[in-house]
Order: C-alpha cells, then structure tokens, then sequence
C-alpha cells in the first residue's frame, strides 16, 4: 500500500507491507511516523541531499556522504569480512545497518529500526528502502526536524526498546597501543604503579597475554598466571581489565581442534571464515549450539569469577552474526545477542563490559560500552590507505565524532589518546582533537608506556583524568559543547590536516 504523509512541510511516498500510525506534534504537524513491516519504501525529494550510514559494527565506516557520491563503503573484499557486514555491502547504493539519515536544505529525515531482525537500509537520489534480511516484520520510525534532533530523538527510543545499562564514565590504561602482542607479566609490573599513580581507575590487559585465540590460558610470558595479575592491579587500587575474543577461534587453536561442532559452517559442510587477523582466517563460534554455550560460560567465569578481572574488552565479537549454517536457524543479529546474554548471565550485572568490533544496536541493553571506530595510530593519515576502517588518528576521530549521538543510549568509546610526544606523528592539535571527543564521551582512555611520558606529559595525563565530566550538548555534525566550552571539530573531520606534521 502506498501512503502519502506530510512531514515539516516535505511530502513523501510510502510503499510498505504493513501498517502505519502517524504521532502528530504541536500544531498539528506529524511529528512522527511508526510503520510495522519487513519491508518500506520510501520515494523521497533530496536529490542533492546527504547520506548518514552507522556501519554494522565497531569498525565499519560511519558518517556522511552526499547521494550523488559513491557510497561510504570498504572496498578491500578481505577487510570488509572483518570490518563490516559483506552480504549488504553495495558499491552502488548508500547502505547503512539498523538506521539511516537524509538531509538536505530544509532539514532531515532519519528512518529507523526499533526492533528487527537484521535490518539494514539503502538509498539512491530518489528512494531510500528499509527492510529485514529475515523478511520478518519489524517496527520502524520515520522521524523528520534537524539532524541532530531526530538522531537524539531515536536514540531515546532505542533504549526504550532494547533496554539500557547506566552509562557510567571510564578511565583506562590499556597495554594494547605500547605493548601489542608483548605484554607480558614483567612489564605489567613495571606499569601498575605508575599508572596508579597518575589517577587510572582501570587497567586493562590486551591481546598478548593468552596461548592462543581460543586457546585461553596464560601465556608464557604470565608466568603467575591470571589470576595474580588480576590481584596485583587490584592491590593498586585499579579494576583489573581484560581482553579477550569469546566467540572467535584459530585454525590451529585446541577450541577448533576439539570441538570443530561448535562453530559456525558454510554451505559445504566446512568451517565458515568469519574474519583475518593474525596473519590467516579465524572462525566463529555458533552462540546457539550447547557445547558453544557451555563453553562461552566456563571462561567466562573463569576470566571473572576465578582469576578476578572485573572489566572485560570482548573483542571481535560481530563474528557471532557472521551467515552461515547454525544448530538453530536464527537470524543472525539474534545469535549475536544470544552470545551476549551468555556472557552478562555469566559474568553478572556488575562486571563491565566493553565490545569492540561490536553490533553496535544490537550490543544496546546488554553491554555496557561499545567502541565507535576503528583503531586509532599516533599518525593522522596513512598515504597508502583511503579505507575508513584502517587505523590511523584520522579514522577514529571521524567515527567518534559521528556517532557521539549513541552515548545517550550506550557507552561510546573513541578508543585512547595519547599524551607522549615520543614514537608519535600527531602534533598538538591533532592530539587535542582526540581528547575533546573522549571528552564528549566521557571515555578516557590512553596507552603510552609510562617511560615514554615526561614530567610534563605525565601532569597533562592527571589533570586530564581528574576534570569534572561537563554536560555534553550536541550542537550540530561536528560541533559540541562541554559545559561552557564549545568544541568545532570541522576543520578536523573536513579540512586539510597534515598527515606527518615532523
């Protein structure tokens, strides 16, 4: 059926498979149009308008394009795997996952999922289409007014929806960004107290410490195990943090090699490929089967209730709605969310939990914070790479800024800062730039190997850490204020930063 709605003084057609309730404003106007069903079409007049995507997850590119120009997407078919969802992906059309944005001139049109099953949208010049992969019916909002308004407008009424968890401000140290895969017990020791020290509430362990993905047992260089890691940052007066990849495996890793059951598989029986890291393919974990599950609970319990670690980074976690051949055919975001009630259950309401390369909607109501970007590098560009999802300064910064709108219903982490001068390509300016937005998220995050930092960095660190959270107001795409402080990040996101400022 065909519906024509007025919406702020812009007429629209809508073509849908279901039905359609208009919520009117003050005088009258429609203020809002909800729509249940699996599929709409909406016949629109912003031909030189812009395109808001938010990427399937944590890494996916997110942000604004115009519609005569070719889609935000990754090109490179081996990182879009990993880094977004590749069954959607169209290098034709604008596509987004759960949500989307059209504005132009005379104002925006945002057009949202509140609970589907995998819903995903995509827009040319003249129509925008919303659907669920499922073709199971889902309920949907048309929201028109200022971008910003309906962005915050919808935001509210997905945590009405899926639920929400108090969003509570961060301050981590991770060893990821000094370290990478060489943490290990001595240099854990060497850090503790300084990062104490300097004000860090939490200090976070990352890849390095384990024998394997998906083997998950200290590593030879903890020799102490986990556990005494895990009282060792407590007696500092820190949360023990720790990262670990729960529904992701390595070919060679024991969790493959024992329980090749329990895995996601592909059309001719083999083990599908969810993703590249670490030099070769990795595979998921299929959250529906009961030995996945059994074995999603023991380590969770045992990262928390055994060893101590009382905040948790579960990364590559987006592998759990990869497609693929399940013990229970169920949409896929729903495995997702399968997998992540397994580990709130099992960890319990107090543990904090932070996904990254997370679902971003479909994480709302069980995780505590998502990562909103990809990582984040100490240069600004990288002259070999124009993919959005690489990491480099530039990239996280541009996600950070354009999903600062899901801290309203979410924890938003931007990923750290930094504060050393030494080993880095970021001047000044740019260094700030990443600063403001954790900031706005209320996420503070670092990583710089305590040697690294002089007296003056370390100053500059503390009183960082130790400022008061001010009240964050959207202001428009890459403004914001923070109390009386008012933050444009345009030259940033749109100008023509140097990328080696040596």
């Amino acid at each position: 059926m065909i519906h024509h709605i007025t919406l702020t003084g812009r007429s629209i057609a809508l073509a849908c498979d279901g039905t359609v309730t208009t919520q009117h404003g003050a005088g009258g106007a429609t203020g809002a149009v909800y729509v249940e069903a699996s599929h709409l079409t909406l016949l629109h007049d912003m031909r030189d308008g812009e395109f808001y995507r938010t990427g399937q997850n944590s890494w996916s590119p997110s942000g604004w394009r115009r519609l005569s120009e070719a889609p935000m997407r990754i090109a490179n078919e081996q990182r879009r795997r990993t880094a977004d969802d590749a069954p959607w992906d169209d290098p034709a059309r604008h596509h987004s996952a759960w949500m989307a944005v059209l504005e132009d001139s005379a104002g925006a049109l945002l057009v949202g999922c509140l609970d589907g099953r995998t819903p995903r949208l995509r827009a040319d010049t003249a129509v925008l289409e919303a659907f669920t992969e499922s073709g199971d019916p889902a309920r949907w909002v048309i929201l028109p007014g200022p971008a910003t308004a309906v962005m915050a407008r919808y935001a509210r009424e997905l945590g009405e929806s899926l639920g929400g968890r108090a969003i509570e401000p961060q301050s981590v140290w991770c060893s990821w960004y000094s370290y990478y895969e060489g943490i290990s017990q001595e240099a854990l020791e060497r850090e503790i107290p300084q990062v104490a020290e300097l004000g860090f509430k939490t200090l976070q362990i990352d890849d390095g410490w384990e024998v394997a993905v998906g083997d998950w047992e200290a590593g030879e260089s903890f020799g102490d195990g986990m556990e005494a890691a895990a009282t060792r940052i407590r007696e500092a007066g820190m949360q023990p943090g720790l990262w670990v990849a729960p529904f992701i495996a390595l070919p060679g890793s024991r969790a493959v090699r024992d329980y090749p059951e329990m895995f996601v598989h592909n059309a001719d029986g083999g083990l599908a490929v969810a993703g590249s890291n670490w030099g070769g393919d990795y595979y998921a974990l299929d959250t529906t089967h009961p030995t996945a599950q059994t074995y999603v609970r023991k380590l969770i319990a045992k990262i928390v209730h055994r060893w101590g670690f009382s905040y948790l980074k579960l990364d590559f976690i987006n592998a759990a709605a990869i497609p693929g051949y399940r013990h229970r055919q169920i949409d896929r975001e729903e495995a997702y969310r399968t997998g992540l009630r397994l580990v709130r259950d099992t960890a319990g309401e107090e543990t904090f939990l932070l996904g990254s390369g997370a679902l971003i909607m479909p994480s709302i109501g069980l995780l505590d914070a998502v990562r909103v970007g990809p990582d984040v590098a100490p240069m600004w560009e990288n002259y070999a790479s124009d993919d959005l999802s690489d990491a480099k300064a530039y990239n996280a910064l541009h996600a950070g800024i354009n999903r600062l709108w899901l801290g309203r219903v979410i924890g938003v982490d931007p990923d750290v800062v930094f504060f050393r001068h030494r080993r880095n390509l970021l001047d000044d300016t740019q260094m700030q730039w990443l600063r403001d937005v954790a900031e706005a998220s209320r996420y503070r995050c670092l990583s710089d190997q305590m040697t690294w930092l002089d007296e003056e960095e370390k100053e500059a660190v503390r009183a960082f850490l130790a400022a008061e959270d001010e009240p964050l107001e959207i202001l428009g795409r890459y403004r914001f204020s923070l109390g009386e402080r008012e933050i444009d990040l345009t030259e940033a996101i749109e100008g023509k930063a140097s990328a080696y400022p040596l």
